[in-house]
C-alpha cells in the first residue's frame, strides 16, 4: 500500500512538473494558457539554401515559411511580400511592423522595375523646432522614445498598394497566416526571448498599461507569445483593407494613444497618408546593372556614388579585407556620407541633385584628393558640389516561380521603435522622427548628421538609409540584396556586392563574413570583431585610420540566380534569419 501511495505521489509530481514546463503564453490580461494546437512551423534556421523554383529569405524562420506557403499556393512575389510583412509584424516585433514604413524594389519577369516608397511622414502639426529646448539645443529623447517620436505609419498602405497593382491571391488569404500567429501565438526563439527581456523597463516607462510584451517572470525560449489586440487589428485589415487601419476603430486607437502623452498624429494624418511609386535609381558597375531606391532613401544614390568612386581601383587584385582595399572602400564611404549629410532629403520638399550625385565624373572628382597611403581626416572632407540637373530595421528577399523578384526593407527605426504599443491595437509605433535633422549638424541615434535638406516639416518623409537592391547581369536577374542596420545599411550592401563582384566570394561567404563601416562622422572605421587580422589593423592605423570595434553589423538577406537557373538563398548568421524555398 505504501509503495502504491508513493508511486501515485510520484505520478502526480511528474504530471505537475510536465504542466509547469509545457509551453504557456500570456494573454494581454496576464493570464496563461496551455498550447493545444500542434506547431505548424518548423523554426528550422536555414542559412544557405539552393532551390529550383522559388525562395524567400527573411529575419525569422516562421516568416520565411509563411512566404513559401503563399508561393506554393499559387501566389506571386507580391502576394508573398504581403504575407511575409504581416508575419514579421507578429513574430519579429523589434523591426517587423504595422506601425512603421519602408521601401520596395520590384522587378518583374519581363525586366521592368518599380520602386514603392511607403516611408512614414511627419504629422501635420510637426515643425522644424519641435525637438529643441529654449536654448535651441536638440532634446534627443523627444525624437527617439515616447509618443512624440512617431511619424505617420506607411507599412499597411504600402503592402496594400503593391498588392492592388501586382497581387494575385485574395487579401483575405494573405492576412490569414499572420492573424493565426497573433491569435494562437507562436514560440519565441532564444534570441527574441532575450530581446524582449532587455526591453521590459522601456515598455513599462513609455506605456500607460500592461502591454503584451511585459512578462514579470521573464520570457524564455519556447514561450508562446499571444497578441490578441494585434490579431484584432489584422482582422480589421483583412475585412476592410486600408480603411481597417487608417480609419475606424484602429485609427481611433492610434490617436487616443498619441493623445495620452503629447503625440501629434491625428485622424486626418492617418486618412491622408499615401504611398508613392517612384522611379528607381539605375546605375552600372562594370558588367552589372543595379536597381535601388531613390530619395527619401539615401541608399540607392549613396551606394551608386561609392561604387562609382571605386570602380577603377581594381579592388579584386588588392584582396578581400587587405589594408589597401579597406582603405579605398572606407575613403569612398567617407566622401559619400559627407554628401549624404548635405544633399539628401525628401525630393517632394527639397531639390535633391540625384543625377549629379550619380554622375561618374563627379565621383572621380570627389576622389581626386584620395591618397592611397594616407587616411583623409573627416574634418577636411566636406560635401561636394554635384552637377545641377536641368534610415532596427528588417529586410526580406523573394523570388517567385515566374521569376518576379522583390527586395523590401522595412523599419520602425531603432529596435522596438518608440516602445509605445498602441493600446487596443497591439502594435509598436515607430520612432522615425529621429531620422529628420532635429537641428542641422546634430547627430541622430545612429550618429548621422543632416542639414536643411532633411529638416523637420509637416507632411515630409524623413531621410532613410534603407537600400533594397536588385542586380542584373546581361539583362537577366542576378541578385536580390538588402539588410537592416541604420547608418550601416548602405555600406553593408556596398560590401556584400563587392565581395561577389570584385573579390569573387561565394554568396554565403559574401554575406557571413565580417563587415566594416565608415560614415564620415564620427571619424573612424567601425568593424566587427574578427573582421581584420593584426597586420591589416596595424597597416590601417599607420595610414591614419581610427578603428573602433562594434557589435554585429546588419542582418543581410540575399538571393542569387545560379548559372543553371536555380536559386541560391543566404540568410545572415548573426541572428535567427532563415531561407525557405522549393
Amino acid at each position: 500500500m505504501k509503495i502504491f501511495y508513493s508511486y501515485s505521489l510520484f505520478l502526480v509530481f511528474v504530471l505537475l512538473l510536465f504542466a509547469c514546463n509545457s509551453n504557456t503564453s500570456l494573454h494581454t490580461d496576464g493570464t496563461s494558457r496551455q498550447v493545444e494546437q500542434e506547431d505548424k512551423y518548423s523554426y528550422e534556421q536555414t542559412k544557405h539554401l539552393i532551390a529550383d523554383s522559388a525562395i524567400v529569405v527573411t529575419a525569422h524562420p516562421v516568416a520565411s515559411e509563411v512566404g513559401e506557403e503563399i508561393l506554393r499556393k499559387g501566389g506571386n512575389a507580391v502576394d508573398a511580400m504581403v504575407s511575409v510583412h504581416l508575419a514579421l509584424a507578429v513574430v519579429f516585433p523589434r523591426a517587423g511592423n504595422l506601425g512603421g514604413g519602408g521601401f520596395m524594389i520590384y522587378r518583374d519577369n519581363a525586366g521592368k522595375s518599380y520602386a514603392l516608397d511607403f516611408r512614414e511622414k511627419a504629422p501635420a502639426k510637426a515643425h522644424r523646432d519641435m525637438y529643441l529646448d529654449e536654448n535651441g539645443d536638440a532634446i534627443a529623447e523627444l525624437s527617439r522614445l515616447g509618443h512624440l517620436a512617431s511619424g505617420v505609419p506607411g507599412s499597411v498602405d504600402g503592402i496594400l498598394v503593391a498588392h492592388e497593382k501586382f497581387g494575385r491571391l485574395p487579401l483575405k488569404d494573405l492576412v490569414q497566416p499572420a492573424l493565426e500567429l497573433a491569435e494562437k501565438g507562436y514560440r519565441l526563439t532564444d534570441f527574441e526571448a532575450k530581446s524582449f527581456n532587455g526591453q521590459q523597463d522601456k515598455f513599462k516607462k513609455y506605456n500607460t498599461y500592461q502591454t503584451a510584451f511585459i512578462n514579470e517572470a521573464g520570457w524564455k525560449k519556447d514561450d508562446i507569445f499571444v497578441q490578441k489586440d494585434l490579431a484584432n487589428t489584422l482582422k480589421a485589415i483583412q475585412e476592410k483593407g486600408r480603411a481597417g487601419f487608417y480609419e475606424g476603430e484602429v485609427a481611433e486607437y492610434i490617436v487616443k494613444e498619441m493623445d495620452k502623452r503629447g503625440g501629434i498624429i491625428s485622424l486626418e494624418d492617418l486618412k491622408n497618408y499615401d504611398s508613392k511609386w517612384r522611379e528607381p535609381v539605375h546605375f552600372e558597375y562594370k558588367n552589372y546593372h543595379l536597381i535601388s531606391m531613390p530619395p527619401p532613401s539615401s541608399g540607392g544614390v549613396i551606394l551608386a556614388e561609392m561604387l562609382n568612386m571605386v570602380e577603377d581601383k581594381e579592388l579584386g587584385k588588392l584582396g578581400f579585407h587587405s589594408a589597401e582595399s579597406v582603405h579605398i572602400m572606407a575613403e569612398a564611404e567617407r566622401r559619400a556620407y559627407a554628401d549624404r549629410a548635405a544633399h539628401l532629403g525628401d525630393m517632394d520638399f527639397y531639390p535633391v541633385p540625384v543625377k549629379g550625385l550619380l554622375d561618374k565624373a563627379y565621383a572621380a572628382e570627389r576622389m581626386k584628393d584620395f591618397d592611397p597611403k594616407k587616411a583623409s581626416p573627416s574634418s577636411k572632407i566636406k560635401e561636394g558640389a554635384p552637377p545641377k540637373e536641368s534610415e532596427e530595421t528588417t529586410h526580406y528577399c523573394i523570388v517567385d516561380p515566374d521569376g518576379n523578384a522583390i527586395s523590401v526593407t522595412t523599419t520602425i527605426n531603432s529596435g522596438y521603435g518608440s516602445r509605445v504599443v498602441v493600446e487596443g491595437a497591439g502594435f509598436i509605433m515607430n520612432n522615425e522622427m529621429d531620422d529628420f535633422s532635429a537641428k542641422p549638424g546634430t547627430p541622430n541615434i545612429y550618429g548621422l548628421v543632416g542639414a536643411e535638406a532633411n529638416a523637420v516639416e509637416a507632411g515630409k518623409r524623413m531621410l532613410s538609409s534603407m537600400t533594397p537592391t536588385i542586380v542584373e547581369r546581361d539583362n537577366e536577374l542576378n541578385m536580390v540584396l538588402g539588410t537592416p542596420g541604420g547608418a550601416t545599411i548602405i555600406t553593408s550592401v556596398y560590401q556584400v556586392f563587392l565581395n561577389v563582384a570584385e573579390f569573387e566570394l561565394p554568396l554565403k561567404d559574401a554575406v557571413h563574413n565580417k563587415r566594416f563601416h565608415h560614415q564620415w562622422l564620427p571619424d573612424h572605421i567601425r568593424y566587427e570583431e574578427g573582421a581584420f587580422d593584426t597586420k591589416t589593423m596595424d597597416a590601417l592605423r599607420k595610414m591614419g585610420h581610427k578603428l573602433e570595434e562594434k557589435s554585429p553589423i546588419g542582418r543581410f538577406e540575399a538571393v542569387r540566380i545560379l548559372d543553371d537557373g536555380r536559386l541560391e538563398g543566404v540568410a545572415d548568421n548573426r541572428a535567427d534569419d532563415s531561407a525557405s524555398g522549393y
